[in-house]
This record gives C-alpha cells, sequence and structure tokens, in this order.
C-alpha cells in the first residue's frame, strides 16, 4: 500500500535550516546554510547517501542503512520549487531519485527527463494534486515529500502525510527555520496528534518515525478534579 511520508533533520530545538537566507551572497556561507548542515551531517558521513550522489568514501553504519532503507522505500517524490531550483546544477545530469519527482510550483516549466529514472514534472494545480500524480507514479511504493521545510508542513497542515520521521541532531541551534510551528494553522485546543512507530538511537542522531493520526480537538476530563470515579 502506497504511503505517502516525509522525513526531515532538526536539531533537538526544532529547527531544520538556520534563518532564511535572503538571497544577498553566497547561500553556502549563510546562516540559513550553516543550519542546515549542523542537522544534516549524518547524513554527509553515511555511505548510501554518498554512494547516490556519485561521492566516494562515507560509514557503512546504523545511518546508512537508515538512508538506504528510505531511498529504497520511495517510488515518486514531491519537492518544492526552492529545493528543486537550488538542486538542478548541483544534481546535475543524474539525480539521486532515481523515480519521478512531482514540484509544485505556481511557475509552469516543461518536465525535464534526467538519467537514471529521474524526471521533473512541474505541478501547478496544487499540493494534492502532486500527490496524487506522485501517487500514480509510485507502482504501489511510497510517496516520500522529499522538501523543503516549508512544504513538509504544508502536506502535513492538508492532512495527506500518512509518516513524518524527524532525525534529532544533538544540537540547539536557538533560532532558524522551524519545521513545527504556526504556520499549520491549527485552530485553539486543535493538534495534530501523532504515534510514534520506530525509534533508532545513533551517537549522531535519533530517528523517530511517527504515524500521523491526523487533527483532533482537546477533550478536557475530570482527571485530577478529585471527584473519584
Amino acid at each position: 500500500m502506497t504511503k505517502v511520508t516525509a522525513q526531515m533533520s532538526v536539531s533537538l530545538d526544532g529547527y531544520y535550516a538556520g534563518p532564511l537566507h535572503n538571497g544577498d551572497g553566497n547561500w553556502i556561507e549563510s546562516a540559513e546554510s550553516a543550519g542546515f548542515f549542523r542537522v544534516t551531517r549524518w547524513v554527509i558521513d553515511a555511505m548510501a547517501w554518498r554512494e547516490r550522489q556519485g561521492f566516494a568514501g562515507g560509514e557503512q553504519s546504523t545511518n546508512s542503512d537508515i538512508v538506504a532503507e528510505t531511498f529504497e522505500a520511495a517510488g515518486a517524490y514531491v519537492m518544492g520549487r526552492r529545493m528543486a531550483d537550488g538542486g538542478e546544477l548541483p544534481w546535475g545530469d543524474d539525480p539521486p531519485f532515481r523515480a519521478p519527482v512531482f514540484v509544485v510550483t505556481h511557475r509552469p516549466r516543461e518536465t525535464l527527463v534526467r538519467q537514471g529514472g529521474t524526471s521533473f514534472t512541474y505541478v501547478t494545480d496544487g499540493i494534492a494534486s502532486a500527490v496524487e500524480q506522485a501517487r500514480a507514479a509510485a507502482k504501489g511504493k511510497n510517496v516520500a515529500v522529499a522538501g523543503g521545510g516549508t512544504l513538509v508542513k504544508q502536506v502535513l497542515q492538508a492532512g495527506l502525510l500518512d509518516e513524518l520521521e524527524l532525525h534529532i541532531a544533538p544540537v540547539v541551534l536557538g533560532d532558524g527555520m522551524r519545521l513545527l510551528d504556526a504556520e499549520l494553522g491549527l485552530d485553539d485546543k486543535e493538534a495534530i496528534e501523532l504515534t510514534p512507530v520506530r525509534v533508532v538511537h545513533t551517537p549522531e542522531v535519533t530517528h523517530i518515525r511517527y504515524r500521523v493520526n491526523g487533527r483532533a480537538a482537546l477533550v478536557l476530563d475530570d482527571r485530577g478534579s478529585g471527584s473519584g470515579g
């Protein structure tokens, strides 16, 4: 059964990158970049990630196994336009996805076909449409919401996400781009409830996979009232 999944590396205080880069200067030298690389160092060191990027070296470890598992499970991807544009040159002619990618955007563009089975289809009629097209292309495997963080929030807010995996790095950034914040648009006394289904600890990062149960209002009861019962 196809599931819609997302995963993000975050700091202990919930940031997936430093403060948003304003476009001036080199992104690599920005505060946004510094925060991003602090929480994703575990990925860059993983052999499975490096092999997908065409790089040598890396560590064969539990973290690498989780990266390999994630790539294997994905039959199609959904991605934001900022991430797609930012990755187009670094990924080159043989991007690491090796599956159809559906890019959520307001700006039309012809589909890009790359080597290794990767294609980028630009979807202009909303997130739900992109997810549905990805489901059809996934051939029974998972639809992976690749990011960035804003898109993950939007998919979660729309009730389209089945699983969320957080890779929590043992670092406190103090400021930056927060994954779970007021942009989720929850009403008073409402929350999105999740159930942990897997926890994997390593020295570099803690991987927690959640099943997304959906929005629910707080229902008060008499616990703690001392009324008995």
